[in-house]
């Protein structure tokens, strides 16, 4: 069956003829007398073209196609009239009409017309359930988790997105503050302008400033033209500073003016640039501790802590590690595609019993080498690295430290088909050290 029409028409007789005709096309066709019952069949029915009227017993068909495309706007609408007058025509274009058509006179044009319209709803229709999948990817749903404490902190971020206030999330290193922090960004009202996220720990003083703030050409030796600094780059939408703890006093001060007036100084420059951008920060470490001890500036602390929201660890979301795990496994067994496992539920139960003092961000590790270590089609508690065992067994013939770290280097290139490169990432290690083990233990490769 081909795509549903709806068909919005007080004359019945000609509107049953148009039905049959349609029908006998394949098409799925709808029948209503009026405007009030065309617009409850829209809402509830799979529609993708409407044949209206222009004079309806209740409503006008050219202004009726603005409400409909209100409703549903990869609805495409077909105008019919009895009596056709140019200025008709160009309002129900301008309202969204697809096309503006005289009873009678276009009998012989309606098939081919109705085809294009469904193609171009159809098409239409495509683009916005993509666009509805790509927001479920980016707000709140990706915040996994039905604990209370995770629903409290979902539950917060939710009422502060829609509003420019500036946010502190504060939690342990690996609770996702920054899966948050785009998730506040994805629900605001500037979803559609930059999200811009930084790592203040990563960065020298001297090099986290230009970066932030940018500089004039000749400020200093290796600055050859001028650079937008990432607050420039973020204007108009959201910028995110992870471990905001570790930023210098100066630039502290600087921020502080920022958040203050929106303006900042350049390296280099004497005047001021300004900025439209909200700030979401975040750190693990305590903000008022370490302003009571001089550590960070105080009135940057009271400017930030206005709205700060608590991540809590994951040792204090047992209830959610099944749900988290589940996701990263379907995730990895995609990305190195592998059929996705099943799971043995003492497997889970290992997981729950764990410290867990990285977090997701332990999880998200463990679940990626478990997945990539599985040879068969279940994941079985010999897969999780020896701790989870509280020393206990491990899948090796010896349990000598060599023995063990042979074995696993010897799996991890058979992963990568010999690629040391690739081995030497997935191990955590470099790649000269990869070459030095390869020899010391004499692994060989078949």
């Amino acid at each position: 069956m081909k795509s549903s029409i709806l068909i919005i028409d007080d004359e019945v007789k000609l509107s049953e003829l148009m039905a049959r005709i349609l029908t006998l096309e394949g098409y799925q066709v709808m029948q209503a007398a009026n405007a009030k019952a065309g617009i409850k069949l829209v809402e509830r029915e799979d529609i993708r073209v409407v044949l209206s009227d222009v004079k309806l017993p209740d409503a006008n068909g050219v202004d009726l196609v603005e409400r409909i495309k209100k409703i549903k706007p990869y609805i495409e609408i077909i105008n019919l009239t009895a009596f056709g007058t140019i200025s008709d025509g160009v309002l129900a274009i301008k309202n969204g009409a697809f096309d503006y058509l005289t009873k009678g006179d276009d009998n012989d044009k309606i098939i081919p017309l109705v085809s294009k319209a469904i193609d171009k709803a159809n098409l239409q229709y495509q683009v916005s359930e993509l666009q509805k999948q790509a927001e479920a990817q980016h707000g709140f749903p990706v915040v996994l988790g039905q604990s209370a404490a995770i629903l409290e902190a979902v539950d917060l971020a939710k009422k502060v997105a829609h509003t420019d206030a500036t946010v502190l999330l504060l939690g342990e290193t690996g609770t996702g503050k920054e899966v948050f922090a785009e998730a506040i960004h994805a629900e605001s009202l500037r979803k559609d302008k930059p999200f811009v996220a930084v790592n203040c720990s990563a960065f020298s003083k001297e090099l986290l400033e230009s970066e932030l703030f940018g500089y004039k050409a000749g400020a200093f030796t290796g600055a050859v033209k001028d650079k937008k600094g990432l607050f420039e780059e973020a204007s108009g939408g959201t910028i995110f500073l992870d471990e905001l703890g570790e930023m210098s006093h100066d630039l502290q001060a600087k921020l502080l003016r920022v958040l203050e007036n929106g303006t900042f100084i350049k390296i280099g420059e004497a005047k001021t640039t300004k900025v439209n951008v909200r700030l979401v920060a975040a750190t693990n470490r305590d903000l008022q501790k370490e302003s009571e001890e001089g550590h960070f500036r105080l009135d940057l602390f009271y400017r930030l802590s206005g709205f700060s929201i608590v991540l809590p660890p994951l040792r204090e979301r047992v209830g959610d590690i099944e749900v988290l795990a589940r996701h990263f496994i379907k995730l990895y067994s995609a990305k190195v595609k592998k059929k996705q496992p099943d799971v043995d539920p003492n497997f889970f139960k290992l997981l729950n019993q764990h410290k867990w003092n990285g977090n997701i961000r332990e999880l998200k590790n463990v679940i990626e080498r478990v997945i990539i270590l599985m040879d068969e089609p279940v994941l079985t508690p010999k897969l999780l690295p020896n701790e989870f065992h509280n020393g206990g067994y491990y899948d090796l013939v010896a349990l000598d430290l060599h023995s063990v770290e042979k074995h696993h280097i010897r799996r991890i290139l058979k992963y990568v088909k010999g690629n040391k490169t690739e081995a030497a990432r997935v191990l955590g290690i470099g790649l000269a050290t990869l070459y030095r083990k390869i020899e010391e233990y004499q692994i060989l490769l078949n």
